[in-house]
């Protein structure tokens, strides 16, 4: 067993028996670990507060990280990141909600990934710290699966239509994974942008849904074991 002092984000929080939760963080030191905190749930004074694990907080931690697949313990919780807006804001919330519940069912590596750390911890600020975030959800999905592996293919883009499945533009119209017409104009929208340039990104709330339905399509595919977000519906309602 040895005691790694490392950056986390929370994935998710599940109550385990009456006191406890058991606790999935992504790390930048070692990918993907989860943990048990025992009598966190009891009333008391000082000590790691449930409060330290809503969605996609950001977190120092001191663990325990043993090498058998049993669940690791932590010692020390600090709140890297405290955010300012993002759990005030219930549009803000609903989005974290939606984007904790798509990386916990898309995660599945426990192998570290630091570039991807980075990018979660750099958009999760950009979020907090930004009024107009109506698509942010959108593009934050797109540009995750560049971490996951299978990011568009930018090539051929003078094609009228995107293969799903092959995740690059194509022209097969017979295929039921390509996208074309109105469908396959809406998703090339996110193509190649960044954060900053989502707020010049137009979308009516019908094709706002669309697109994200694509993408979802899109996570379904090339993701074994991937769920549909439950929290999916909820985001639909606050974006109108």
């Amino acid at each position: 067993m040895a005691v790694i002092t490392t950056k986390a984000i929370v994935l998710n929080a599940l109550k385990y028996s009456d006191t406890s939760l058991i606790v999935k963080c992504y790390t930048v030191k070692e990918g993907l670990k989860s943990y048990i905190i025992k009598g966190i749930l009891k009333a008391k004074k000082g000590g790691i507060k449930v409060a330290y694990f809503q969605p996609l907080t950001q977190l120092t931690i001191v663990a325990n990280h043993n090498n058998k697949n049993t669940l690791n313990t932590i010692k020390e919780v600090q709140i890297l990141h405290p955010y300012k807006t993002i759990y005030k804001d219930i549009v803000k919330q609903s989005v974290v909600l939606f984007i904790s519940e798509v990386l916990s069912s898309s995660i599945q590596e426990e192998e570290k990934n630091e570039g991807f750390y980075n990018y979660l911890e750099t958009a999760l600020i950009w979020l907090d710290v930004h009024d107009k975030i109506a698509n942010f959800h959108l593009l934050f999905l797109l540009n995750t699966s560049k971490y996951l592996g299978f990011y568009p293919d930018l090539t051929e883009t003078h094609k009228y239509g995107f293969d799903l499945l092959n995740g690059s533009f194509s022209e097969s119209a017979t295929n039921k994974n390509v996208i074309t017409g109105n469908k396959f104009y809406q998703f090339k929208k996110l193509l190649g942008i960044n954060f900053d340039a989502i707020e010049k990104v137009s979308f009516s709330k019908t094709e706002r849904q669309l697109v994200l339905q694509i993408i979802i399509q899109y996570f379904e595919l090339h993701l074994d074991g991937f769920r549909k977000p439950k929290s999916l519906q909820i985001l639909e309602t606050v974006f109108r």
